[in-house]
């Protein structure tokens, strides 16, 4: 055993999200894969095991911890201008070959990934949330790793979250099962997930499968959750035409008011072969989008070259509600109940009920804890 696998393994309390078999076997339900593991051994997603016929899920600690503009997780229509207290763990359930984060995320699975162990810091709820507080966060969101694998600390960080006001959101590849949504929709506000092909094939290479993850948007909606999702558009892998469109039309079969982000993808981790998506791709998508009927399409990680697509304008009159630059809030212009001003229209989504207090012009860039 390694050491990282030593020092998280002590780092662990029995789980929920799991039923018990014969033979000190069991069954977990934190994700789509619903591993089956035997005593003493490890689910895919290398952090929850079973030792003794027991489920024991990470604890007690983060492996990063920070304050991200909320616009970065992205989440356009929840609380523009505000800060998202933002904390992950180890592990994921994917092994995606160009995650940016994946020192964290490839943590038992990727021996180079070892390093992680000096990001650990012991750390309790109540300590997260006097961070979030303390740095005037509207959100405390669970990122960086895979949220669903580590749901039990979650729910834990989220409860006093909520005690304190706060809105608390994950930031998900939405591989998720009906047992932990039912777990974790209770603490939860906002859910973004991605959806990162409409190819099963491709999906089965990054460790997923494509109709669970469709599945899970459903269900996070239908758990009465604010959705938006993002597609990270890869030449070569998903950008073709037929593919975008498929996205397109799911997410607007489901609603016209999902947010849909198209972001630009750029050389990291295993993936070095493809070309960096230029702004021509991204504009591309992003129109495929607002073709299919999505009302609120957004082009991201390439600032000040997708025109319109940075901002939020109003479905009905076009007036435009939300300028951004990046993750900067240029302009600000939803009603305290969430219309238009222009026209009266709704605008779905998480609003701020005090718009003189949304802040612009910020720096637009994550910052260290206060």
């Amino acid at each position: 055993m390694t050491t990282l696998a030593n020092k998280l393994d002590t780092l662990t309390v029995e789980g929920e999200l799991y039923e018990k078999l014969e033979d000190k076997s069991l069954r977990c339900f934190a994700c789509g894969h619903r591993c089956l593991i035997r005593e003493g051994k490890r689910g895919i997603c290398q952090v929850r095991f079973n030792e003794g016929g027991i489920l024991r899920v990470p604890h007690g600690y983060v492996a990063a911890l920070q304050v991200d503009p909320i616009e970065k997780k992205p989440f356009s229509h929840v609380m523009p201008g505000t800060n998202a207290l933002t904390f992950g763990m180890l592990g994921c359930d994917y092994h995606c070959g160009y995650c940016q984060n994946w020192l964290t995320s490839q943590a038992m699975r990727d021996p180079a990934s070892d390093v992680s162990a000096q990001f650990i810091k012991e750390i309790t709820p109540q300590k997260i949330v006097a961070h979030a507080k303390s740095n005037n966060a509207s959100a405390v969101v669970s990122s960086y790793n895979e949220p669903l694998i580590t749901s039990e600390w979650a729910v834990e960080i989220f409860k006093e979250a909520k005690a304190n006001g706060l809105m608390c959101a994950y930031v998900s590849n939405g591989n998720n099962t009906p047992e932990v949504m039912k777990y974790i929709a209770p603490y939860l506000d906002a859910y973004k997930v991605d959806l990162k092909c409409m190819n099963d094939k491709n999906y089965r290479s990054l460790g997923g499968t494509l109709q669970n993850t469709l599945d899970g948007i459903q269900r996070t909606r239908e758990a009465g959750l604010w959705v938006e999702v993002v597609t990270l558009v890869i030449p070569g892998f998903n950008d073709s035409n037929e593919e975008l469109w498929e996205a397109a039309r799911f997410l607007a079969g489901l609603s016209a008011d999902i947010p849909w982000h198209v972001t630009a993808f750029h050389k990291d981790y295993k993936m070095t072969k493809p070309d960096n998506t230029d702004s021509k791709t991204l504009l591309r998508a992003a129109e495929i989008g607002r073709e299919a009927g999505l009302r609120y399409v957004y082009a991201g990680n390439i600032p000040g070259n997708v025109g319109e697509y940075e901002d939020t304008h109003c479905p009905a009159c076009n007036h435009p509600l939300v300028k951004r630059s990046g993750y900067v809030i240029k302009k600000y212009e939803i009603s305290h109940d969430g219309k238009c001003p222009k026209c009266g229209q709704n605008i779905p989504g998480l609003w701020t009920k005090d718009p003189s207090r949304v802040g612009l012009n910020g720096i637009g860039r994550p910052f260290a804890l206060h």
